[in-house]
C-alpha cells in the first residue's frame, strides 16, 4: 500500500469514528435543532421538523438520551432547541444532549404538550434529510441537514442564506475516498498501520464501546437481549460472551443509557458491533494492543466498505455489514489469510444478507446477536474451506462483486421495502406531507 492511500484510509476512519450520545438519528435532529436554537433570537413559538422517512423510522421508537425517558422526534427537537440556546458552541456535536438539565427536560415536555414541536414527513429527499424551521413573532430560522448526521447544508435566517456556511466538504470528500476501499487494501492497511496510529484511531472506540456493553449487562435495559444470551446458552465461551456483550451495548444504547459510543457508518450499534466482539476475542487470546488495533482497522473498514455500497439509512440492517467486519477481524487475529477472510464475509452475506431495518429500537440488539452468530458461523465454515459457491444467489467468486451485489440489493432493490416498512410503522398517524 502506498503512503497516499494509507493516509486516505486514516482520513476515512477519522471522519467515521466519532463519539455520539444515544441513537444517532435523534442526535442528528437535536444537532439541527440546536443550530436553529442558536440562530433564533428570543423565545421559540413553533418548531417544524421535516424529515425523510428513514429518519422518522429510526427515531420513532427509540428513547432520547437525557430526556427523562421521552421518545421521538419532537422530544429530540425540543431538547436540541434548548441545548442550542444555552450551549451554542456544541451545536454540531452528536453529544449535544449530554449537558441537558432537569429544568430543560421539564421545559421540553411543556413545549411538546403545547404542540410547539411538530414532525412532518418530507418525501422525495435523500434518505438522511432533516429540516428544522423555528419561528417566533419576529424571526424565522431554517436549518437543513442532508446525507450525513451533522452535515448542515443550509442555514437561513429571516429568508437570507448565511453566506459561506453551505455544506461541509469533509463529508463529501470522505465519501469519495471510500470508493478506494477493497478487502485486499483494507488488510494491507491493517498490516502497515503503526501502533501510534492505531491508538489515535481506536483507543477511544474500545474504551467507550466496551464500557456501554458492560453497562448493558449490569443494568436492566430494553428487552435484555445480552443478559438473556448469557443466561440461557450453555457454557460461557468467548463466542457467547462476544455476542452477548455486543447485544448488551445495544440494549443500553437503544433504551436511554446516557453513555457515549464511538460510531461506525453513522451508527452507534454498528460501532459497538465492530468493536466489542473483537476486543473480547483479543482479551481471551491475550493479544497485545497493537494487534488489537490492527484487527479493529479490519472490522471498521470492512463495515464501512460494505455500508458504502448499501448507502445510508437503507432497509438493509447495518448489523449485517458490521458483523461481517467483526468476524473478519477475529479471523485476522487468528492468522487467517485473504482467502479465508473473504470467504467469512461472503458466507455471512449469503446467510443473513436480508435482515430488514424497521427502525432504531430494542430489537436492534437481537439483530446484532443474530448477525454475529451468522458471521462467526461464516468464519467457522471458512476455517474448514467451506462456503457458498459463486452463482448461488448473489454470491460471486470475487468478494468485491459480492459486496457490490449486496449494495445494489440494499440501495435499489429494498427501496419499496423501506417505504412499506415506514407505512406500517406510521399506521394512520397524520404525518403531514408537503
Amino acid at each position: 500500500m502506498d503512503k497516499k492511500l494509507y493516509e486516505e484510509f486514516k482520513e476515512i476512519l477519522r471522519s467515521e469514528l466519532v463519539p455520539a450520545l444515544g441513537c444517532t438519528e435523534p442526535g442528528a435532529i437535536a444537532c439541527a435543532a440546536a443550530e436553529a436554537g442558536k440562530l433564533l433570537k428570543g423565545e421559540t413559538d413553533s418548531v417544524e421538523i421535516w424529515c425523510s422517512g428513514n429518519i422518522i423510522k429510526n427515531v420513532k421508537g427509540v428513547t432520547v438520551p437525557n430526556s427523562g425517558g421521552m421518545r421521538g422526534i419532537e422530544a429530540a427537537a425540543a431538547l436540541g432547541i434548548l441545548a442550542g440556546q444555552s450551549d451554542a458552541e456544541k451545536s454540531k456535536d452528536l453529544e449535544i444532549l449530554s449537558s441537558i438539565t432537569q429544568s430543560q427536560i421539564a421545559e421540553a415536555k411543556e413545549m411538546i404538550e403545547k404542540d410547539i414541536c411538530v414532525c412532518r414527513l418530507k418525501e422525495d429527499t435523500p434518505n438522511l434529510y432533516i429540516k428544522v424551521i423555528a419561528k417566533n413573532k419576529d424571526h424565522e430560522v431554517q436549518v437543513t441537514v442532508e446525507e450525513s448526521h451533522t452535515n448542515i447544508v443550509s442555514r437561513v435566517v429571516d429568508g437570507r442564506e448565511l453566506s459561506g456556511e453551505k455544506g461541509e466538504k469533509k463529508d463529501e470528500r470522505a465519501e469519495k475516498l471510500k470508493d478506494h476501499l477493497t478487502v485486499r487494501e483494507i488488510l494491507a492497511f491493517a498490516d502497515m498501520m503503526s501502533a501510534e496510529d492505531g491508538k489515535e484511531l481506536f483507543e477511544e472506540q474500545v474504551e467507550y464501546n466496551t464500557a456501554i456493553a458492560e453497562e448493558g449487562l449490569n443494568g436492566d435495559y430494553g428487552a435484555k437481549v445480552g443478559k438473556t444470551i448469557l443466561k440461557f446458552r450453555e457454557g460461557c465461551s468467548v463466542k457467547t460472551r462476544a455476542v452477548a456483550k455486543a447485544a448488551a451495548g445495544s440494549d443500553a444504547r437503544m433504551n436511554g443509557c446516557t453513555m457515549p459510543v464511538v460510531i461506525n457508518s453513522g451508527s452507534g450499534n454498528q460501532g459497538i458491533t465492530v468493536t466489542v466482539p473483537v476486543a473480547e476475542y483479543a482479551a481471551e487470546m491475550d493479544i497485545d494492543r497493537e494487534l488489537l488495533y490492527k484487527a479493529l482497522a479490519v472490522s471498521n473498514l470492512i463495515s464501512i466498505h460494505i455500508k458504502h455500497h448499501i448507502g445510508k439509512l437503507s432497509a438493509f440492517c447495518g448489523a449485517v455489514s458490521a458483523s461481517c467486519g467483526s468476524a473478519a477481524a477475529v479471523a485476522y487475529l487468528k492468522g487467517a489469510d485473504y482467502s479465508k477472510i473473504c470467504r467469512t464475509i461472503s458466507n455471512t452475506l449469503g446467510n443473513v444478507g436480508g435482515i430488514v431495518c424497521d427502525g432504531a429500537k430494542a430489537s436492534c440488539a437481537a439483530k446484532i446477536a443474530s448477525s454475529l452468530d451468522a458471521a462467526f458461523l461464516g468464519y467457522d465454515m471458512a476455517e474448514d474451506d467451506l462456503g457458498f459457491k459463486p452463482g448461488e444467489g448473489f454470491v460471486e467468486d470475487d468478494i468485491e462483486e459480492t459486496i457490490d451485489n449486496v449494495g445494489k440489493i440494499g440501495r435499489y432493490g429494498m427501496k419499496n421495502t423501506d417505504k412499506e416498512i415506514l407505512h406500517l410503522m406510521l399506521g394512520h398517524k397524520d404525518y403531514i406531507c408537503d
